[in-house]
């Protein structure tokens, strides 16, 4: 079965090929198995599983080989991520910075999501130089271009970002681009109302859990709507925006879909976080086949919870495992030795992969791309 899930995957990656070369994209198919099977991004564990004809060295030098020596095609790679994406309807981007630290050597990547819903995948990242400080309006500018470029405005529905996307040039380029968008302010920015007068959030006299709406005021230079809350540790969620006010904290709490999947991509699935690259242009081509894995598997967790192998809820009524995780336990299950291709499951996958190949086919993808 672990061949036949390679032989599909390479067949994915034919339609819309990442790297050009047969040869690559059967290993770039080999390396997402491995990823999958081993739960690790270092060479040496994903070597155990990469191909098991040949010797564990030899698996290591093709690792080693495709990170110095091939080049990706990202701005490919989010055309494919989106084919696992419904061709219609409006698409929500999450904007998220993460770090951590491998000895001497600092990571910072700048991150875009997108997906509808619960399902949320890598769309593009940079690696940001700037040793674990903040992004600038230009990194976030690029970045957003990017992913207008391979969308199209009119398929994004919402911008979602936290406290440290702020700032005039940002909050200006945003709404000159038509893009919806809300963002999360630091306690400390002022609003400026339209008589003129200037006001702290903290002079609002809000109790705890009392909000405050603005239909009309300017943070950072720029005209948008504000809405308040106060919450028990004596901080504010405190949002600018230019969406509808009264669900600016509900579109808002959609967020959380590029935390969970920073935490499978750098802890409980992939341990993203434990790769020892240092340089920026391998290691963004790591993120991109961690970010295949992890779409394949919440693909698979999807469809399995929907039609064949539903999730478990817990007493509070949450899934007892993400759907990530579940897609990534029973690829583990299916690219075990000895498991046959007539089980449910691999039937199950098996479509899922054809749909993949189909979609993307008839997917939208007539807009230009310039590489």
């Amino acid at each position: 079965m672990k061949q036949r899930l390679i032989a599909k995957i390479t067949t994915v990656l034919q339609h819309l090929p990442v790297v050009r070369n047969l040869a690559r994209q059967k290993f770039v198919s080999q390396f997402i198995i491995a990823l999958i099977k081993s739960r690790n991004v270092q060479f040496c564990e994903v070597a155990q599983h990469l191909n098991d004809a040949v010797k564990l060295a030899s698996n290591e030098t093709r690792i080693q080989d495709f990170f110095r020596e091939t080049d990706l095609n990202y701005l490919v790679l989010a055309q494919l991520v989106l084919g696992l994406l419904p061709a219609q309807g409006k698409l929500r981007l999450c904007l998220d910075r993460t770090e951590w630290d491998f000895g001497q050597c600092q990571v910072n990547i700048l991150l875009v999501t997108v997906g509808q819903g619960a399902f949320h995948v890598p769309l593009y990242w940079e690696l940001l130089d700037n040793r674990s400080g903040n992004s600038n309006a230009a990194d976030r500018i690029a970045l957003l271009r990017v992913c207008v470029q391979v969308l199209g405005k009119d398929r994004i529905g919402l911008v979602l970002g936290d406290r440290e996307f702020v700032g005039h040039a940002w909050f200006k380029w945003l709404k000159d681009n038509g893009l919806p968008f809300v963002m999360r302010l630091p306690r400390h920015h002022l609003l400026t109302h339209p008589s003129g007068r200037r006001q702290a959030i903290t002079d609002l006299g809000l109790a705890v859990g009392q909000t405050r709406r603005f239909a009309q005021c300017q943070v950072d230079g720029v005209w948008g709507q504000v809405w308040v809350k106060a919450l028990t540790d004596g901080d504010f969620l405190f949002l600018f925006g230019n969406v509808g006010l009264p669900y600016m904290g509900q579109l808002y709490a959609k967020r959380w879909t590029i935390e969970q999947c920073f935490q499978n991509l750098k802890g409980r699935s992939f341990n993203l976080e434990a790769s020892h690259l240092r340089c920026h242009l391998k290691l963004r081509k790591l993120v991109a086949l961690v970010s295949l894995a992890y779409a394949f598997c919440l693909g698979v967790g999807t469809v399995a919870d929907r039609k064949s192998q539903p999730i478990g809820r817990k007493n509070h009524g949450y899934r007892a495992m993400s759907l990530s995780r579940h897609g990534l336990n029973i690829l583990r299950q299916l690219s075990r030795p000895g498991t046959g291709a007539a089980e449910k499951l691999a039937r199950m996958v098996e479509t899922v992969l054809r749909w993949f190949c189909w979609q993307i086919t008839r997917y939208q993808f007539t807009r230009k791309i310039v590489g």
